[in-house]
């Protein structure tokens, strides 16, 4: 009897053993899972601090610096030189909602809707998914704007997009009447061959042309260059909005 309570004391024992064992190996287990989120956490902070300090660095640097020096110089832009016709649609409102097929990609001029961008409606700088529609973009053309428009070439993930951003930061006050917006192939015909941003200006209120320059890459030296000859002053509404 007493062999027989030794073996299952002795059972006891080692069956405890082995829960302890078990234990402890999952306890190592959950420590390990729990060791390599925490290295994944700090990896993915590390990234999104670094991506926000980078992005907060590049916009100082940009606000800081001469419109001149943002983008690509004027001589890497491949910029074509300013094309002017006679301008179209003066005061020409059309129903709003219908759409307007433009002649030109894009447009410089034309008719346009009569809802006028105003107040916090007018931005220096819109994406793809909140530019107001391209015929309330025309109207403000009418009012003086220079629109900066590009193509679907240019994404957020390219460096053209960010010199793009960086400009229009220049023309953030309602009044600087600058607009960088882009234009889709929803909209329109494309741009020529290796040219994805184009300059658009409307100019008046006499002899109104439409005015359009068609360059490679983002420039601020050809912007103000282009806005120097082509002024908001020039329109055919510069007062308005």
């Amino acid at each position: 009897m007493a062999k027989k309570n030794a073996r299952d004391t002795e059972r006891r024992a080692v069956a405890e053993q082995l829960r302890k064992d078990q234990q402890r190996k999952e306890k190592l287990r959950s420590f390990a899972i729990l060791g390599v989120c925490v290295v994944v956490v700090l990896g993915l902070l590390g990234v999104a601090v670094f991506t926000y300090v980078r992005s907060e660095r590049d916009k100082a640097a940009a606000a800081g610096a001469p419109l001149a020096e943002l983008g690509v110089s004027e001589a890497k832009a491949s910029c074509e030189a300013p094309a002017e016709k006679a301008a179209t649609g003066n005061n020409e409102h059309l129903t709003i909602g219908q759409p307007i097929d433009y002649p030109d990609a894009p447009p410089a001029s034309g008719p346009h809707w009569g809802n006028f961008l105003q107040g916090s409606e007018i931005r220096s700088f819109y994406t793809v998914d909140d530019r107001p529609e391209k015929e309330r973009v025309v109207h403000s053309l009418e009012h003086g704007h220079t629109v900066v428009w590009y193509d679907d070439t240019v994404t957020p993930d390219t460096t053209s997009y960010k010199q793009l951003r960086s400009i229009a930061r220049k023309f953030d006050g309602p009044t600087d009447k600058v607009i960088v917006a882009p234009w889709t192939s929803e909209d329109g015909g494309g741009f020529p061959d290796g040219k994805h941003v184009a300059l658009t200006h409307w100019t008046g209120p006499e002899d109104q042309k439409g005015v359009t320059q068609y360059c490679g890459a983002p420039s601020g030296a050809v912007l103000e260059s282009f806005m120097e000859t082509y002024p908001a002053t020039s329109a055919p509404e510069p007062n308005a909005p």
